[in-house]
């Protein structure tokens, strides 16, 4: 694994992106170490789906830097691309394919195929009840789906997690088995970024949370302590930066 000079497997430094003559990027500087979990929050509009689509190499800065462990993610897109596993708050599936025959297709185009055990292993850890493991995707809930994908994505690996408002359609057991996940995701040396509306649920696992408004950090705090952040000074701040957005 190749990381920046500054050691940020996740780096957008000074980052300029408009779309014709909208500008939604204003100087966007967040970085996401080996190890660590980073929730970016912000209002509608704020840049938060633009901030990913760069990262995943979909939208060229006016100005600026983006790298994923060290890869321009438009000039070097499938070496870039292969250091990320992405999961979208909308999952494509294939539905008329089993969660088991979802994971092992989709993780053989990635170049990775874990034994049936570790597919099922990643299915129980994300909370997904076992007799739905070799059913057909077409009668599955948005929650269902958003377990298969989460296993998919921690079965690849690599040194970059995405997650788009991970916790939607999750229910409080499957969130906290979720985030035990993403924690040991993080633990073998991941930067995971996600990006969410949910306030209490970054709380409970970002180690840094940044406000995001107008296309850039105005805002970020980071856990200490046993009681983490101050969730009333956190909400505090959202509330405000939504209502300026």
């Amino acid at each position: 694994m190749s990381l920046t000079a500054d050691g940020q497997r996740i780096a957008l430094s000074n980052v300029h992106l408009s779309y014709g003559t909208q500008a939604v990027l204003r100087g966007l500087t967040l970085h996401v170490g080996a190890g660590e979990i980073y929730a970016l929050l912000g209002g509608n509009g704020a840049g938060k789906s633009t901030t990913l689509s760069a990262l995943l190499g979909f939208a060229r800065p006016d100005s600026g830097t983006v790298r994923i462990d060290g890869f321009d993610p438009v000039e070097q897109a499938d070496k870039a691309r292969d250091q990320i596993a992405y999961v979208p708050e909308n999952v494509a599936l294939y539905e008329h394919l089993s969660a088991r025959e979802n994971a092992a297709y989709l993780l053989a185009l990635s170049g990775r195929q874990p034994e049936p055990a570790a597919i099922d292993a990643a299915f129980e850890a994300t909370g997904l009840q076992a007799e739905a493991w070799g059913k057909r995707l077409g009668g599955f809930s948005k929650g269902m789906r958003q377990k298969v994908a989460i296993a998919i994505a921690l079965l690849r690996e690599v040194p970059v997690l995405l997650l788009d408002e991970p916790s939607s359609g999750l229910d409080p057991r499957a969130t906290a088995d979720f985030n035990a996940l993403v924690h040991g995701v993080a633990r073998r040396g991941a930067a995971v970024l996600m990006v969410t509306h949910d306030l209490l649920s970054a709380a409970d696992i970002a180690d840094r949370i940044g406000f995001l408004e107008a296309g850039r950090i105005i805002d970020e705090a980071s856990a200490q302590g046993e009681e983490r952040f101050d969730v009333r000074e956190l909400h505090r701040k959202f509330a405000r930066e939504v209502v300026a957005a």
